[in-house]
């Protein structure tokens, strides 16, 4: 069973503008996503981890006729940027490159770049409530966000036990699940670490990658690891750098601002794969984690808005989940409650001081829609649906 996904019509139009970079983590559907664009016979597909398709890369001996091209982990290739450049340069015309990987391609929209100006970036997430009901990407940031009136209930208990990516989803088997969490971790270390980062200890490292999943919402603390670990704090800083980049982890930061007293560095870590954390709360704060950083990716790479994801804490320990903003500021706020429909008081205390637009606490159970004049109360699956 294939999905059509999301990101399907937003990359057929920029091929017909530049070069499209494909990154997200392993299995997340790159490549399936890529290899629908191959329509015709003189398209064609090349895997740099394939030997042979390594050497026809180098020999870049591409079709005379309009062709799509499409390079699987290209970026493991050393000098792949000022290759494809070269390539795109002389045959941009004729043959739409895309390029797909496993690291994060985005981080070269930096300063320096040599590709600026020549490719459209995207970040493909796996499935979603929003993309498996097809909600269109229509909100508007700093704007209202409209809810359907009808969701599928199935779809966010699936999502919950067996995370996003498209395998272990579709087959929404346990069994089928703990192989391939561990064999996708398996190939993560010993080919995506080893191809491309300077490692020594690997073993240390897949143990403080284990670690995060019990560290799930939690304020990080590189100290805390550092003494788990028994290794320096630059070590930890430069692994979780790279847990990152690789598409393990990502980070949310406090959203700092005068009118609060917030925490100014402590972040807090999510995983891509929210199915390998064991506690409930923490699985479903992750989950929502993960589909609020699907919207940031999508109206920023698809759209150009600049937007946040944030969490709100100051030192009197206030605390609410995360805060979305828009070109700098505040959007909605969303806390996340397994069962609780009580309103958590810093929702209003934070809408207060800064002027957040919409604030929602989101309940995993299911129950009915409510709202104070203040705060909406209602289902995870009916807000989650509303995104893409």
């Amino acid at each position: 069973m294939i999905i059509p996904r999301y990101l399907t019509e937003p990359i057929r139009q920029d091929l017909k503008e530049k070069m499209v970079f494909i990154s997200g983590p392993r299995q997340v559907g790159k490549t399936t996503l890529a290899k629908t664009f191959l329509e015709k016979e003189e398209h064609r597909y090349y895997n740099w981890d394939n030997r042979a398709d390594r050497k026809k890369i180098l020999a870049a001996q591409w079709p005379a006729v309009n062709s799509v091209i499409v390079f699987d982990e290209l970026h493991k290739y050393k000098n792949w940027k000022g290759w494809i450049k070269g390539e795109y340069d002389s045959h941009g015309a004729r043959i739409r490159f895309i390029i797909t990987g496993s690291a994060r391609l985005d981080i070269y929209r930096k300063g320096g770049d040599s590709l600026q100006g020549r490719y459209h970036a995207h970040r493909l997430h796996g499935f979603s409530v929003g993309e498996l009901q097809k909600t269109k990407l229509s909100l508007v940031p700093g704007k209202e966000i409209e809810f359907p009136g009808k969701i599928e209930r199935d779809l966010l208990p699936a999502l919950f036990h067996f995370g996003s990516f498209p395998e272990p989803f579709l087959k929404q088997n346990k069994r089928g699940l703990r192989r391939w969490q561990r064999e996708r971790l398996d190939r993560f270390f010993r080919e995506d670490v080893r191809d491309l980062e300077n490692v020594r200890d690997l073993s240390s490292m897949e143990l403080l990658a284990s670690m995060l999943e019990d560290r799930i919402g939690s304020l990080l603390s590189f100290q805390s690891l550092r003494e788990d670990l028994e290794v320096s704090h630059r070590a930890v800083s430069h692994w979780m750098t790279i847990l990152e980049r690789l598409y393990h982890c990502f980070n949310v930061t406090p959203f700092t601002h005068k009118a609060i007293r917030s925490l100014k560095k402590a972040a807090k870590v999510y995983l891509w794969d929210w199915s390998v954390v064991p506690d409930k709360g923490a699985r479903f704060e992750n989950l929502v984690a993960c589909h609020l950083l699907k919207l940031k990716h999508a109206l920023e790479d698809q759209e150009g808005y600049r937007i946040g994801l944030h969490y709100l804490r100051d030192t009197g320990k206030r605390e609410v989940d995360f805060l979305v903003t828009a070109e700098g500021k505040p959007w909605f706020a969303v806390e996340c409650k397994t069962s609780s429909r009580t309103p958590n008081p810093a929702l209003n205390y934070y809408g207060e001081r800064l002027k957040i637009p919409y604030l929602f606490q989101i309940t995993l159970e299911e129950g009915a829609d409510t709202f104070d004049g203040r705060v909406r109360v209602m289902p995870a699956g009916k807000f989650l649906g509303a995104l893409p």
